[in-house]
C-alpha cells in the first residue's frame, strides 16, 4: 500500500511539474501565434516523441514528420505556407517526449542552437517587431508568474497549514540560546514558547519564515527578531552560524509541536517504537494526544517540556485522549537532555555528523526493533546491545552504521550482549542504492541507555570544545563499565548523566570514576577526570526533558487563509509571489557569496522526491509548493545568461540599442557557454538529488 501511495504522489507531483512547463512554453506559443509567427513544434519534454498530433493527420506514434514525408515528399517545416494549405495540413507539430525535464517552442527563424538561423519570410521570429519579440521571448515567464499567483489565490482562499511562528526547542549553545535582547530587558537567550512576531522588519508569517531569513542571511550580521513572551514584545538579535550537521545557516531552534502523536506515514513506525518502551496503555498512539498533565490541561509540546523540567527525576501523571474520545491515563517520567557531540568535519552529507552522549562519552548501540521479514528476523533480537561489529570493538552509531553500509559481503560478523551474555552471530546485508553499493541490516538501531557500557569514548568534536574523554587512559578500552562516579553506583547512562551534572552545576574541577575493563578478570580501574570550564558549563546547562520528543508529535499549524475574501486572497497571492521572486534572487546571491553551497539545489528528482512529502500535508499545501516552484522556474529563466529567456530578451535589448543583432560569433559562444551552464547545473544537482535519496 505504502508502494503505490508513494508511486501515486511521485505521479502526481511528476504531473504538476509538467503542468507548470507546459504553461510555460504555452505562453511562448501563444505569443508567437499572436505575433504571426510560423511555429513548426510545439513540445512537451526532450529527444525522440512519443506521440504527436498535428492539424490533417491526427494521432501519431512518434513524429508527425514521418507521416508527412511520406505524404509529401518532404519536411512540414520545408513546406510553404500555401503548400501546406492545400496538402490540409497544419504547420505545428504538437508533441510529447520521452525525456521530461522541460520543453520548447520551435519557431521559423528561431533556432537556440543556430543563433545564425535567419527567416526570410515575414513570418519569421526576426522578421516582426522587436517589441513583438520581447514579448514573445518573456511570455513563458510572464505565464510562470500568474500561475503561481493562481496557485497561491487559490491555497489562500481555502487555507494552507503552515509550521506556526513558535518555538518549541532551542539546542544547548546554539545562536538562539545566545540571542541578545536589544533593552537588555531580559536574559540572553530565545526561549520554548517564543512566538514569532517579525524578522529583520518583516512579519514572520509562519515558521518556515525564520528558517528561510537565517538560511540567506549575510554571514556575521545580526538579525533583528521580535518575539512575544507572556504578553510582552522583547527586541533580540541573534547572528546565524552553519550548522555542521545540516550545513545550512540557523539560530538552533526547531518549530512547535502539538500534542497529537504523528500519524505521517514516515514518522508512524518511528512514533510506535518510542511509545512502546512507556509505560502507557496499548491502545495509545499515533493520532491520540496528550490532554492533561498532573490534571492541569496543557497546549503544546512546550508545556509538556516545562512539565517534565519541573518534576526533574520524578514522573507526572498524563491524561490522554483518543480520536474517538477515549480516555486512558499514564505515568510518564522525565529524561535526561543529551549533548551533541558533533564528529568534527561532519557535513550535511554525513550518514551520522553527530552523537548523543555527556562529556564525550557515548554508550553502545543496541538492536530497538527487528521489522517482520528482515533479513535478520530471528538473528538479532530487540534488546540486543552491541559489542562488536566487523572487528570494531565498542562502536558507537556512526561506527555501527559505517560497518553495516561498507561490508563488502552478504553476512558480517557482530558480537551482541543478549541479557547477560556475549553472544556471537553473523548477520545478513541486503543491498541499496546506485548499483547496489550500500549494505543494509533490516534492524533499527538506538542508543543503549539502560546498558551501563560505554562506546569508544570521542577524544574531540566539531570546534575544538574539550571533552571529559579527552583525559581517559589508554587502558580504558570500548565497551567497559561504568562503576562509579563520585562514589555514586552506577546502573544505566540517567545515573551516569546525574552524575557529571551534579558535579558540573557545584562547580567542581574533576570527577572520580572506577570504570571496569571488559578483560579477563574484569580489572577495575579509578580514573580522574578534568572537567574544563567550556565542559563544565555545557553539562551544567542540561535539562530534564520528556520521554516522547517533539518530533513524535505533529507540528502547531497556523492555517493563513483569505478567509473566503477573493480580493485578499488575491493580495495575499501577489505578496507571496514576490517575496518568492525575492527568495530566489536572493539565494543566488548567496550561492555567489558562499554563504549557501551548491549541495543545497534541488533538480528535478529532488523536486519530486520533495514533493511526495509535500503531499503528506494535503493537497493545498501541494499547490502552495507548485506555486513556488513556479516562480523559480520564472527567475531562473529570466536570468541574464545566454540559451534562457533572460539572455535572448538582452540580445533584443542589444539589437534596439545597436540597431543590429549581437555578432554570430558572440552569439555562438555565448550559446556554448549556456549549455555548458545548464549541463553543469543537471550533474550537480542530479547528483545532489541521488545522494540524498541514497542517505
Amino acid at each position: 500500500m505504502d508502494l503505490f501511495i508513494s508511486g501515486f504522489n511521485i505521479l502526481v507531483i511528476a504531473l504538476g511539474f509538467g503542468t507548470l512547463i507546459f504553461i510555460h512554453e504555452l505562453g511562448h506559443f501563444a505569443a508567437a501565434k499572436w505575433a504571426g509567427i510560423r511555429t513548426h513544434a510545439f513540445a512537451i519534454g526532450f529527444g525522440p516523441p512519443i506521440f504527436s498530433w498535428r492539424r490533417g493527420l491526427g494521432f501519431c506514434w512518434g513524429s508527425s514528420e514521418v507521416v508527412v514525408r511520406r505524404k509529401c515528399g518532404r519536411a512540414a517545416m520545408q513546406m510553404t505556407d500555401r503548400e501546406l494549405a492545400e496538402e490540409g495540413l497544419g504547420e505545428t507539430e504538437y508533441s510529447v517526449r520521452w525525456l521530461p525535464l522541460g520543453g520548447f517552442v520551435r519557431m521559423l527563424g528561431q533556432d537556440d542552437l543556430d543563433p545564425g538561423d535567419r527567416a526570410v519570410t515575414d513570418r519569421g521570429f526576426s522578421s516582426v517587431s522587436i517589441g513583438k519579440r520581447m514579448i514573445v521571448i518573456s511570455a513563458g515567464v510572464i505565464m510562470n508568474v500568474l500561475l503561481a499567483i493562481v496557485c497561491f489565490v487559490i491555497a489562500f482562499s481555502v487555507g494552507v497549514p503552515f509550521e506556526a511562528a513558535v518555538i518549541g526547542e532551542v539546542a544547548p549553545n546554539a545562536p538562539a540560546s545566545r540571542a541578545v535582547a536589544v533593552d537588555g530587558s531580559v536574559p540572553a537567550g530565545l526561549r520554548p514558547g517564543d512566538v514569532i512576531k517579525s524578522i529583520d522588519g518583516q512579519q514572520a508569517e509562519a515558521f518556515v519564515d525564520v528558517q528561510v531569513a537565517a538560511g540567506m542571511s549575510i554571514p556575521g550580521e545580526a538579525l533583528r527578531m521580535v518575539v512575544q513572551r507572556q504578553g510582552s514584545d522583547i527586541a533580540f538579535d541573534v547572528v546565524p552560524e552553519e550548522s555542521p550537521v545540516t550545513g545550512m545557516r540557523g539560530i538552533g531552534v526547531m518549530p512547535a509541536a502539538s500534542l497529537t502523536l504523528s500519524t505521517i506515514g514516515d514518522l508512524r513506525d518511528m512514533v510506535e517504537s518510542v511509545v512502546s518502551t512507556l509505560d502507557i496503555a496499548a491502545e495509545v498512539g499515533p493520532g491520540w494526544s496528550i490532554d492533561t498533565i498532573d490534571q492541569q490541561k496543557v497546549a503544546n509540546w512546550g508545556d509538556l517540556e516545562r512539565a517534565s523540567m519541573d518534576v526533574g527525576g520524578g514522573s507526572m501523571a498524563v491524561g490522554w485522549a483518543g480520536p474517538d474520545g477515549q480516555s486512558v491515563g499514564s505515568t510518564l517520567s522525565a529524561t535526561p537532555q543529551w549533548q551533541t557531540l558533533v564528529y568534527a568535519g561532519a557535513t550535511a552529507s554525513s550518514v551520522v555528523g553527530y552523537e548523543l552522549g555527556i562529556g564525550g562519552f557515548v554508550p553502545l548501540v543496541k538492536i530497538d526493533r527487528v521489522p517482520a521479514g528482515s533479513v535478520n528476523e530471528g538473528v538479532l533480537l530487540p534488546g540486543d546491545v552491541v559489542l562488536a561489529v566487523g572487528g570494531v570493538d565498542g562502536p558507537r552509531m556512526r561506527g555501527f552504521r559505517a560497518a553495516i553500509a561498507e561490508a563488502p559481503g552478504d553476512t558480517l560478523a557482530m558480537r551482541v550482549r543478549r541479557g547477560d551474555e556475549p553472544i556471537d552471530l553473523v548477520v545478513h546485508l541486503t543491498r541499496s542504492g546506485l548499483m547496489g553499493r550500500t549494505a543494509m541490516a533490516g534492524v533499527f538501531p538506538a542508543y543503549a541507555w539502560d546498558c551501563p557500557l560505554m562506546a569508544a569514548p570521542m577524544m574531540s568534536v566539531e570546534g575544538g570544545d574539550e571533552t571529559l574523554a579527552a583525559s581517559v587512559p589508554d587502558g580504558v578500552l570500548p565497551g567497559s563499565r561504568w562503576v562509579s562516579v563520585d562514589g555514586v553506583q552506577i546502573g544505566s547512562w540517567r545515573d551516569v548523566w546525574m552524575a557529571f551534572r551534579a558535579a558540573a552545576a557545584r562547580g567542581a574541577e574533576a570527577l572520580s570514576v572506577e570504570i571496569e575493563n571488559p578483560t579477563i578478570g574484569r580489572e577495575r580501574r579509578a580514573v580522574m577526570l578534568p572537567i574544563p570550564s567550556s565542559a563544565r558549563s555545557a553539562m551544567a546547562g542540561l535539562q530534564w526533558q520528556p520521554p516522547l520528543p517533539s518530533w513524535c508529535f505533529d507540528s502547531l499549524n497556523v492555517v493563513r487563509s483569505s478567509d473566503g475574501n477573493p480580493i485578499r486572497a488575491l493580495s495575499m497571492g501577489v505578496q507571496e509571489t514576490w517575496k518568492f521572486i525575492v527568495v530566489t534572487y536572493l539565494t543566488i546571491d548567496r550561492l555567489v557569496r558562499g554563504s549557501v553551497g551548491v549541495e543545497h539545489l534541488h533538480g528535478p528528482v529532488g523536486i519530486v522526491h520533495v514533493g511526495t512529502k509535500v503531499m503528506s500535508r494535503g493537497f493545498m499545501y501541494l499547490l502552495f509548493f507548485l506555486g513556488i516552484i513556479s516562480v523559480n522556474l520564472a527567475v531562473l529563466n529570466f536570468l541574464p545568461l545566454p540559451i534562457v529567456d533572460g539572455g535572448m530578451f538582452l540580445y533584443l535589448v542589444y539589437e534596439k540599442i545597436r540597431g543590429v543583432p549581437p555578432p554570430i560569433g558572440f552569439q555562438n559562444a555565448a550559446m556554448l557557454l549556456g549549455l555548458m551552464l545548464i549541463l553543469t547545473a543537471f550533474v550537480v544537482t542530479f547528483y545532489n538529488d541521488v545522494m540524498r535519496l541514497i542517505q
